[in-house]
């Protein structure tokens, strides 16, 4: 597999469904992040647009990126939930192009926050910094550096505050 740069990016369509499921199954050792994904779907912090599925040249997603409603305190922003590659384009940038997209679209939609739980070497690439920093905690112990939080505007500083999740989360 040869790195890509130009990969296609899109929002994910009802077409999609079994083959994010796919990519996340393949991408993660358990099902638990696919069937996370597919409990997003039937939630109230499922937002259109927000899935987000890099292509390969013939149309076949590869990669995902989704962002559903959570909120910092009273304050709505964004979680990050699963980024997941099928293992064979893994570390061609797919994951990264539909992370971008996603936080793209978010702020096209005016959305403000974004947090994310996950790897300390990945995110900061896309501007996340410790949320722990800016007063952003959770309700359960996670390594302090896991938990990271975006402000898709300069503008408006992070809120500080506990992040709920949507229910699905279970957290």
């Amino acid at each position: 597999m040869t790195h890509r740069i130009d990969w296609i990016t899109r929002a994910e369509t009802g077409a999609d469904i079994p083959a994010v499921r796919d990519i996340v199954l393949a991408a993660f050792d358990t099902p638990l992040e696919a069937d996370l994904v597919d409990a997003l779907r039937t939630d109230s912090s499922w937002i259109e647009g927000l899935s987000i599925v890099a292509t390969d040249t013939d149309g076949k997603p590869v990669g995902h990126a989704l962002l559903t409603r959570c909120h910092i305190g009273d304050v709505p922003a964004l979680c990050l939930a699963p980024v997941s590659v099928l293992p064979e384009y893994q570390r061609t940038g797919a994951g990264s192009a539909a992370v971008r997209a996603a936080l793209e679209a978010a702020k096209g939609m005016g959305e403000r926050f974004v947090t994310v739980l996950g790897h300390p070497a990945y995110y900061p690439r896309f501007g996340f910094t410790r949320a722990s920093a800016h007063g952003i905690g959770l309700t359960i112990d996670v390594p302090d550096e896991a938990m990271m939080a975006l402000a898709l505007d300069a503008g408006h500083p992070l809120p500080a505050g506990t992040v709920r999740y949507a229910a699905p989360f279970g957290i």
